[in-house]
Protein backbone atom coordinates (compact mmCIF):
# COMPACT_ATOMS: atom_id res chain seq x y z
CA UNK A 1 0.00 0.00 0.00
CA UNK A 2 1.27 3.59 -1.31
CA UNK A 3 0.88 6.04 1.88
CA UNK A 4 -0.54 9.42 0.90
CA UNK A 5 -0.22 12.84 1.94
CA UNK A 6 -1.02 16.55 0.42
CA UNK A 7 0.38 19.06 3.17
CA UNK A 8 -3.64 20.31 3.19
CA UNK A 9 -6.14 20.64 5.76
CA UNK A 10 -7.08 17.36 6.81
CA UNK A 11 -11.01 16.83 6.98
CA UNK A 12 -11.62 13.55 7.64
CA UNK A 13 -9.46 11.11 9.96
CA UNK A 14 -10.22 7.26 10.36
CA UNK A 15 -7.52 5.19 12.51
CA UNK A 16 -7.50 1.65 13.20
CA UNK A 17 -11.71 1.34 12.12
CA UNK A 18 -13.11 -2.06 12.21
CA UNK A 19 -16.87 -3.39 12.20
CA UNK A 20 -17.62 -6.73 12.75
CA UNK A 21 -20.55 -8.60 12.07
CA UNK A 22 -21.76 -11.46 13.93
CA UNK A 23 -23.77 -12.89 11.09
CA UNK A 24 -26.89 -14.63 11.56
CA UNK A 25 -27.62 -12.89 15.30
CA UNK A 26 -30.25 -10.08 16.01
CA UNK A 27 -30.42 -8.55 19.30
CA UNK A 28 -28.12 -5.01 19.31
CA UNK A 29 -31.05 -3.96 22.56
CA UNK A 30 -32.64 -1.59 20.71
CA UNK A 31 -35.50 -2.03 18.05
CA UNK A 32 -33.55 0.80 16.16
CA UNK A 33 -30.25 -1.28 16.27
CA UNK A 34 -31.85 -4.40 15.45
CA UNK A 35 -33.48 -3.33 12.35
CA UNK A 36 -29.83 -1.55 11.51
CA UNK A 37 -28.02 -5.19 11.60
CA UNK A 38 -30.90 -6.72 9.37
CA UNK A 39 -30.63 -3.91 7.30
CA UNK A 40 -26.70 -4.41 7.06
CA UNK A 41 -26.84 -8.37 6.58
CA UNK A 42 -29.28 -8.11 3.63
CA UNK A 43 -26.73 -5.59 2.55
CA UNK A 44 -23.63 -8.19 3.09
CA UNK A 45 -25.94 -10.51 0.99
CA UNK A 46 -26.50 -8.28 -2.01
CA UNK A 47 -22.96 -7.93 -1.59
CA UNK A 48 -22.30 -11.54 -1.91
CA UNK A 49 -20.37 -11.49 1.70
CA UNK A 50 -23.00 -14.56 3.33
CA UNK A 51 -20.53 -17.37 0.86
CA UNK A 52 -20.57 -20.95 2.43
CA UNK A 53 -16.87 -20.09 3.68
CA UNK A 54 -18.59 -17.89 6.84
CA UNK A 55 -20.74 -19.93 8.80
CA UNK A 56 -24.00 -18.45 10.64
CA UNK A 57 -23.23 -17.29 14.25
CA UNK A 58 -19.35 -16.31 12.91
CA UNK A 59 -17.58 -13.23 13.30
CA UNK A 60 -17.15 -11.27 9.87
CA UNK A 61 -15.31 -8.07 9.71
CA UNK A 62 -16.58 -5.83 6.94
CA UNK A 63 -13.55 -3.21 7.67
CA UNK A 64 -10.43 -4.66 8.91
CA UNK A 65 -8.06 -1.85 10.52
CA UNK A 66 -8.77 1.43 7.76
CA UNK A 67 -6.69 3.95 8.26
CA UNK A 68 -7.22 7.11 6.73
CA UNK A 69 -6.76 10.42 5.89
CA UNK A 70 -8.48 12.70 3.46
CA UNK A 71 -7.91 16.39 2.74
CA UNK A 72 -9.87 19.50 2.16
CA UNK A 73 -10.90 19.75 -1.28
CA UNK A 74 -9.66 16.53 -2.47
CA UNK A 75 -11.58 14.22 -4.71
CA UNK A 76 -10.85 11.06 -3.83
CA UNK A 77 -12.20 7.67 -5.58
CA UNK A 78 -12.36 4.67 -4.04
CA UNK A 79 -12.62 1.26 -5.74
CA UNK A 80 -12.69 -2.30 -5.27
CA UNK A 81 -14.51 -5.68 -6.09
CA UNK A 82 -18.00 -6.21 -4.70
CA UNK A 83 -17.43 -7.40 -0.38
CA UNK A 84 -14.31 -4.97 -0.60
CA UNK A 85 -16.09 -3.21 2.46
CA UNK A 86 -16.57 0.36 0.40
CA UNK A 87 -20.12 0.46 1.24
CA UNK A 88 -19.39 -0.50 5.00
CA UNK A 89 -16.76 2.60 4.75
CA UNK A 90 -19.70 4.73 3.65
CA UNK A 91 -21.76 4.13 5.81
CA UNK A 92 -19.51 4.84 8.59
CA UNK A 93 -18.56 8.04 7.33
CA UNK A 94 -22.41 8.85 6.90
CA UNK A 95 -22.95 8.30 10.75
CA UNK A 96 -25.77 5.26 9.27
CA UNK A 97 -23.96 2.67 11.36
CA UNK A 98 -20.75 2.87 14.35
CA UNK A 99 -17.45 1.10 13.92
CA UNK A 100 -16.60 -1.60 16.05
CA UNK A 101 -13.16 -0.36 17.02
CA UNK A 102 -11.44 2.91 15.93
CA UNK A 103 -11.55 6.00 15.70
CA UNK A 104 -13.73 8.41 12.95
CA UNK A 105 -13.38 12.55 13.18
CA UNK A 106 -15.11 14.33 10.43
CA UNK A 107 -14.32 17.85 10.24
CA UNK A 108 -17.63 18.99 8.64
CA UNK A 109 -21.09 18.63 7.79
CA UNK A 110 -21.85 15.44 5.90
CA UNK A 111 -24.25 15.11 2.64
CA UNK A 112 -24.36 11.31 1.21
CA UNK A 113 -26.49 9.45 -1.09
CA UNK A 114 -25.62 5.70 -0.82
CA UNK A 115 -28.82 4.62 -2.26
CA UNK A 116 -31.70 5.77 -4.17
CA UNK A 117 -34.05 7.30 -1.66
CA UNK A 118 -31.35 8.10 0.73
CA UNK A 119 -32.73 10.49 3.52
CA UNK A 120 -36.02 10.87 1.78
CA UNK A 121 -39.67 10.47 3.22
CA UNK A 122 -41.72 8.64 0.78
CA UNK A 123 -45.27 10.61 1.90
CA UNK A 124 -43.19 14.05 1.43
CA UNK A 125 -43.09 15.99 -1.73
CA UNK A 126 -39.82 16.90 -3.04
CA UNK A 127 -39.78 20.28 -1.67
CA UNK A 128 -40.54 18.84 1.58
CA UNK A 129 -37.74 16.98 1.56
CA UNK A 130 -35.27 19.77 0.45
CA UNK A 131 -36.17 21.35 3.45
CA UNK A 132 -36.01 17.98 5.19
CA UNK A 133 -32.75 17.71 4.18
CA UNK A 134 -31.44 21.11 4.92
CA UNK A 135 -32.83 21.00 8.51
CA UNK A 136 -30.91 17.95 9.10
CA UNK A 137 -27.82 19.66 7.88
CA UNK A 138 -28.32 22.51 10.39
CA UNK A 139 -29.34 24.98 7.67
CA UNK A 140 -32.12 27.49 7.63
CA UNK A 141 -35.01 27.69 6.52
CA UNK A 142 -33.69 30.83 4.91
CA UNK A 143 -30.95 29.44 3.49
CA UNK A 144 -32.97 26.40 2.46
CA UNK A 145 -34.87 29.18 0.11
CA UNK A 146 -32.20 30.64 -1.16
CA UNK A 147 -30.86 27.25 -3.02
CA UNK A 148 -34.42 25.59 -3.44
CA UNK A 149 -34.22 27.41 -7.06
CA UNK A 150 -30.77 25.96 -8.30
CA UNK A 151 -31.47 22.12 -6.89
CA UNK A 152 -34.84 22.26 -8.53
CA UNK A 153 -34.02 23.59 -11.81
CA UNK A 154 -30.60 20.99 -11.71
CA UNK A 155 -32.91 18.43 -10.67
CA UNK A 156 -34.46 18.51 -13.72
CA UNK A 157 -37.83 17.39 -12.06
CA UNK A 158 -39.48 20.84 -11.34
CA UNK A 159 -43.03 20.15 -12.69
CA UNK A 160 -42.94 16.77 -10.00
CA UNK A 161 -41.41 18.87 -6.80
CA UNK A 162 -44.76 19.09 -5.66
CA UNK A 163 -45.31 15.73 -5.76
CA UNK A 164 -44.87 13.29 -2.84
CA UNK A 165 -41.29 11.33 -3.84
CA UNK A 166 -43.21 7.65 -3.51
CA UNK A 167 -44.65 8.30 -6.93
CA UNK A 168 -41.31 9.30 -8.66
CA UNK A 169 -39.11 6.97 -10.74
CA UNK A 170 -35.34 5.76 -9.57
CA UNK A 171 -33.91 8.40 -12.57
CA UNK A 172 -36.29 11.17 -10.43
CA UNK A 173 -34.93 9.77 -6.79
CA UNK A 174 -31.73 10.25 -8.16
CA UNK A 175 -31.77 13.62 -9.94
CA UNK A 176 -33.71 15.00 -7.02
CA UNK A 177 -31.20 13.11 -4.17
CA UNK A 178 -28.28 14.24 -5.90
CA UNK A 179 -29.18 17.71 -6.22
CA UNK A 180 -30.46 17.96 -2.76
CA UNK A 181 -26.88 16.72 -2.06
CA UNK A 182 -24.67 18.95 -4.42
CA UNK A 183 -26.47 22.39 -3.91
CA UNK A 184 -26.91 22.40 0.14
CA UNK A 185 -24.24 23.24 2.70
CA UNK A 186 -21.76 20.67 3.56
CA UNK A 187 -17.91 20.04 3.78
CA UNK A 188 -18.33 16.60 2.65
CA UNK A 189 -19.87 14.76 -0.21
CA UNK A 190 -19.95 10.99 -0.34
CA UNK A 191 -21.29 9.49 -3.31
CA UNK A 192 -22.00 5.92 -3.92
CA UNK A 193 -22.86 4.25 -7.35
CA UNK A 194 -26.45 5.10 -7.68
CA UNK A 195 -25.65 7.76 -10.05
CA UNK A 196 -26.17 4.86 -12.38
CA UNK A 197 -28.75 4.85 -12.04
CA UNK A 198 -29.49 8.32 -14.18
CA UNK A 199 -29.51 8.84 -17.57
CA UNK A 200 -26.33 9.35 -19.43
CA UNK A 201 -26.62 12.92 -19.83
CA UNK A 202 -27.09 13.69 -16.20
CA UNK A 203 -24.35 11.35 -14.95
CA UNK A 204 -21.85 13.80 -16.65
CA UNK A 205 -23.98 17.00 -15.73
CA UNK A 206 -23.05 15.03 -11.72
CA UNK A 207 -19.82 14.60 -12.19
CA UNK A 208 -18.87 18.06 -13.58
CA UNK A 209 -21.22 19.31 -11.11
CA UNK A 210 -18.99 17.29 -7.77
CA UNK A 211 -15.96 18.39 -10.05
CA UNK A 212 -16.75 21.91 -9.47
CA UNK A 213 -17.66 21.30 -5.89
CA UNK A 214 -14.24 19.59 -4.95
CA UNK A 215 -11.68 22.56 -6.99
CA UNK A 216 -13.57 25.39 -7.00
CA UNK A 217 -15.59 25.11 -3.99
CA UNK A 218 -13.10 23.55 -1.84
CA UNK A 219 -15.63 20.73 -0.79
CA UNK A 220 -14.38 17.19 -0.01
CA UNK A 221 -15.79 14.61 -2.58
CA UNK A 222 -15.73 10.47 -2.05
CA UNK A 223 -16.75 8.43 -4.87
CA UNK A 224 -17.21 4.76 -5.56
CA UNK A 225 -17.97 3.27 -8.56
CA UNK A 226 -16.75 0.58 -10.75
CA UNK A 227 -16.61 2.56 -13.80
CA UNK A 228 -13.51 3.58 -13.99
CA UNK A 229 -13.75 6.42 -17.05
CA UNK A 230 -15.79 8.46 -14.10
CA UNK A 231 -12.56 7.87 -11.33
CA UNK A 232 -10.16 9.22 -13.77
CA UNK A 233 -12.59 12.23 -14.64
CA UNK A 234 -13.33 13.31 -11.56
CA UNK A 235 -10.59 11.64 -9.02
CA UNK A 236 -7.46 13.13 -7.87
CA UNK A 237 -6.53 10.34 -5.57
CA UNK A 238 -7.83 6.92 -5.85
CA UNK A 239 -7.59 3.68 -2.99
CA UNK A 240 -8.40 0.22 -3.78
CA UNK A 241 -9.96 -2.10 -1.20
CA UNK A 242 -10.22 -5.96 -1.28
CA UNK A 243 -11.01 -7.80 1.63
CA UNK A 244 -11.97 -4.63 4.34
CA UNK A 245 -8.69 -3.33 4.07
CA UNK A 246 -6.80 -0.68 1.99
CA UNK A 247 -4.65 -1.83 -0.58
CA UNK A 248 -3.15 0.84 -2.13
CA UNK A 249 -3.62 4.92 -1.96
CA UNK A 250 -2.59 7.21 -4.45
CA UNK A 251 -1.69 8.15 -7.95
CA UNK A 252 -5.40 7.15 -10.34
CA UNK A 253 -3.89 5.92 -12.93
CA UNK A 254 -1.98 3.17 -10.89
CA UNK A 255 -5.11 2.38 -8.54
CA UNK A 256 -6.76 1.73 -11.75
CA UNK A 257 -4.31 -0.42 -13.09
CA UNK A 258 -3.96 -2.66 -10.38
CA UNK A 259 -7.95 -3.04 -9.79
CA UNK A 260 -8.07 -4.33 -13.32
CA UNK A 261 -5.73 -6.73 -12.55
CA UNK A 262 -3.18 -4.99 -15.04
CA UNK A 263 -0.38 -3.78 -12.35
CA UNK A 264 3.48 -4.64 -12.49
CA UNK A 265 2.69 -8.04 -11.15
CA UNK A 266 0.77 -9.31 -14.08
CA UNK A 267 3.04 -7.54 -16.65
CA UNK A 268 4.40 -10.75 -17.69
CA UNK A 269 5.37 -12.70 -20.90
CA UNK A 270 3.72 -16.12 -19.82
CA UNK A 271 0.32 -16.97 -18.68
CA UNK A 272 -0.97 -20.13 -17.09
CA UNK A 273 -4.93 -20.28 -17.01
CA UNK A 274 -5.96 -21.60 -13.52
CA UNK A 275 -9.97 -21.07 -12.35
CA UNK A 276 -9.11 -17.49 -11.30
CA UNK A 277 -9.12 -17.23 -15.34
CA UNK A 278 -12.59 -18.10 -15.90
CA UNK A 279 -15.04 -16.34 -13.52
CA UNK A 280 -18.23 -16.69 -15.99
CA UNK A 281 -17.62 -20.65 -17.41
CA UNK A 282 -19.95 -22.46 -15.03
CA UNK A 283 -22.19 -23.17 -18.45
CA UNK A 284 -18.97 -24.45 -20.20
CA UNK A 285 -17.70 -26.84 -17.73
CA UNK A 286 -21.27 -28.75 -18.60
CA UNK A 287 -19.74 -30.12 -22.17
CA UNK A 288 -16.01 -29.25 -21.93
CA UNK A 289 -14.22 -29.53 -25.43
CA UNK A 290 -11.31 -27.18 -24.97
CA UNK A 291 -9.21 -26.01 -22.33
CA UNK A 292 -6.94 -22.74 -23.06
CA UNK A 293 -3.34 -23.75 -20.78
CA UNK A 294 -0.80 -21.42 -21.40
CA UNK A 295 -0.17 -18.79 -23.19
CA UNK A 296 3.22 -17.43 -23.81
CA UNK A 297 4.39 -13.73 -25.55
CA UNK A 298 7.28 -14.60 -27.80
CA UNK A 299 11.05 -12.76 -28.46
CA UNK A 300 10.35 -10.19 -25.25
CA UNK A 301 11.76 -10.15 -22.15
CA UNK A 302 8.84 -7.30 -20.77
CA UNK A 303 5.44 -7.13 -22.91
CA UNK A 304 5.84 -3.38 -24.25
CA UNK A 305 5.46 -2.54 -27.91
CA UNK A 306 5.68 0.16 -30.52
CA UNK A 307 2.51 0.83 -32.38
CA UNK A 308 4.35 -0.60 -35.51
CA UNK A 309 5.26 -4.05 -33.94
CA UNK A 310 3.60 -7.14 -33.89
CA UNK A 311 2.63 -9.54 -30.87
CA UNK A 312 3.73 -12.82 -31.25
CA UNK A 313 2.06 -14.85 -29.33
CA UNK A 314 1.52 -19.32 -28.85
CA UNK A 315 -1.27 -20.82 -27.15
CA UNK A 316 -1.22 -24.20 -25.76
CA UNK A 317 -4.66 -25.67 -25.55
CA UNK A 318 -5.51 -29.01 -24.83
CA UNK A 319 -9.07 -30.38 -27.26
CA UNK A 320 -10.90 -33.21 -25.29
CA UNK A 321 -11.81 -34.56 -28.84
CA UNK A 322 -10.64 -32.96 -32.53
CA UNK A 323 -12.52 -29.84 -33.38
CA UNK A 324 -12.67 -28.50 -37.00
CA UNK A 325 -12.69 -24.66 -37.93
CA UNK A 326 -11.73 -23.15 -34.01
CA UNK A 327 -11.73 -19.20 -34.22
CA UNK A 328 -10.29 -16.76 -31.47
CA UNK A 329 -10.61 -13.58 -30.81
CA UNK A 330 -9.08 -10.97 -28.41
CA UNK A 331 -11.65 -8.09 -26.63
CA UNK A 332 -9.41 -5.48 -25.94
CA UNK A 333 -10.09 -3.43 -22.86
CA UNK A 334 -7.90 -0.31 -21.96
CA UNK A 335 -6.43 0.42 -18.67
CA UNK A 336 -9.52 2.74 -17.63
CA UNK A 337 -12.37 -0.06 -18.14
CA UNK A 338 -13.54 0.12 -21.21
CA UNK A 339 -13.99 -2.36 -24.32
CA UNK A 340 -12.19 -0.23 -27.18
CA UNK A 341 -12.00 -3.03 -29.81
CA UNK A 342 -12.21 -6.81 -30.71
CA UNK A 343 -10.20 -8.82 -32.98
CA UNK A 344 -11.03 -11.77 -35.07
CA UNK A 345 -9.23 -14.73 -36.27
CA UNK A 346 -8.09 -14.00 -39.62
CA UNK A 347 -8.58 -17.91 -40.00
CA UNK A 348 -9.48 -20.67 -38.24
CA UNK A 349 -7.48 -23.84 -37.20
CA UNK A 350 -8.18 -27.61 -36.75
CA UNK A 351 -7.36 -29.20 -33.02
CA UNK A 352 -6.35 -32.97 -32.96
CA UNK A 353 -7.43 -34.42 -29.48
CA UNK A 354 -4.57 -33.67 -26.81
CA UNK A 355 -2.37 -30.90 -26.72
CA UNK A 356 -2.05 -28.15 -29.60
CA UNK A 357 0.20 -25.25 -29.86
CA UNK A 358 -1.22 -22.42 -31.90
CA UNK A 359 0.29 -19.32 -33.41
CA UNK A 360 -0.78 -15.70 -33.29
CA UNK A 361 -0.28 -13.05 -34.08
CA UNK A 362 -1.71 -9.45 -32.63
CA UNK A 363 -1.37 -5.85 -34.78
CA UNK A 364 -1.35 -3.00 -32.23
CA UNK A 365 -1.31 0.06 -35.01
CA UNK A 366 -3.93 2.68 -33.96
CA UNK A 367 -3.90 2.06 -30.52
CA UNK A 368 -1.94 4.99 -28.57
CA UNK A 369 0.32 4.69 -25.49
CA UNK A 370 -0.72 2.94 -22.29
CA UNK A 371 -1.26 -0.31 -20.66
CA UNK A 372 -4.22 -2.70 -22.64
CA UNK A 373 -5.15 -5.89 -21.32
CA UNK A 374 -7.53 -8.66 -23.84
CA UNK A 375 -9.61 -11.50 -23.06
CA UNK A 376 -9.35 -14.39 -24.76
CA UNK A 377 -12.21 -16.18 -26.14
CA UNK A 378 -11.80 -19.72 -28.54
CA UNK A 379 -15.27 -20.56 -30.31
CA UNK A 380 -15.94 -22.88 -33.01
CA UNK A 381 -17.08 -21.47 -36.30
CA UNK A 382 -20.01 -22.44 -38.87
CA UNK A 383 -20.59 -21.92 -42.75
CA UNK A 384 -23.44 -19.23 -41.88
CA UNK A 385 -21.10 -17.19 -39.28
CA UNK A 386 -22.30 -18.70 -36.25
CA UNK A 387 -20.01 -19.13 -32.94
CA UNK A 388 -20.28 -21.78 -30.69
CA UNK A 389 -17.80 -20.86 -27.32
CA UNK A 390 -15.24 -23.02 -26.37
CA UNK A 391 -13.24 -21.71 -23.59
CA UNK A 392 -12.53 -17.86 -22.12
CA UNK A 393 -10.03 -16.53 -20.12
CA UNK A 394 -10.42 -12.76 -18.73
CA UNK A 395 -7.93 -11.37 -18.93
CA UNK A 396 -5.97 -13.47 -21.42
CA UNK A 397 -2.84 -10.81 -21.85
CA UNK A 398 -1.94 -7.59 -20.40
CA UNK A 399 0.79 -5.62 -22.53
CA UNK A 400 2.14 -2.06 -22.76
CA UNK A 401 2.11 0.10 -26.02
CA UNK A 402 4.14 3.07 -26.09
CA UNK A 403 3.83 5.32 -29.10
CA UNK A 404 7.41 7.35 -29.51
CA UNK A 405 6.63 11.10 -30.26
CA UNK A 406 8.09 11.71 -34.10
CA UNK A 407 6.95 13.93 -37.36
CA UNK A 408 4.08 11.77 -37.65
CA UNK A 409 3.16 11.67 -34.27
CA UNK A 410 3.79 15.08 -32.75
CA UNK A 411 0.95 15.43 -30.00
CA UNK A 412 1.07 14.08 -26.36
CA UNK A 413 -2.01 11.73 -26.32
CA UNK A 414 -5.10 12.69 -24.01
CA UNK A 415 -6.92 9.16 -23.83
CA UNK A 416 -9.65 10.97 -21.19
CA UNK A 417 -10.34 13.42 -24.23
CA UNK A 418 -9.48 11.42 -27.24
CA UNK A 419 -9.95 7.70 -26.86
CA UNK A 420 -7.79 4.67 -26.78
CA UNK A 421 -7.68 4.52 -30.76
CA UNK A 422 -6.03 6.92 -32.94
CA UNK A 423 -7.58 6.67 -36.60
CA UNK A 424 -6.00 7.33 -40.24
CA UNK A 425 -4.90 11.34 -39.83
CA UNK A 426 -7.47 13.73 -41.86
CA UNK A 427 -5.97 15.31 -44.72
CA UNK A 428 -6.01 19.16 -44.79
CA UNK A 429 -4.75 21.74 -47.37
CA UNK A 430 -5.81 25.35 -48.04
CA UNK A 431 -7.31 26.48 -50.78
CA UNK A 432 -7.51 30.07 -52.05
Amino acid sequence: MQGHTNGGEPIIKIAGVRKRYRLGQIGSGTLQGDIKEWRERRQLQREGKLDGSIRMGDDFYALDGIDLTVYKGEALGIIGKNGAGKSTLLKLLSRITAPTEGEIDLYGRVASMLEVGTGFNGEMTGRENVYLNGAILGMTRREIDEKMEDIIEFSEVREFIDTPVKRYSSGMYVKLGFSVAAHLDSEIMIMDEVLAVGDMAFQHKCLDRMRQAAKQEGRTVLYVSHNMNTIKRLCDRCIVMDAGKIIFDGDVDQAIALYLGGGDTLLRTRYEYDAGYRPYDSSLRINKRLNMDTLEILEKDVPTFADSDAVELELACTALRPLERVGFRFELWSQDGTKIATMLSGGFVDLHEGVNHVRMRLDPAHLTTGQYSADLVAYLHDDEGNEDILDGVYPGVVFDVVVPLDESNYLDWHHQYWGAIRLHDVEVKAVD
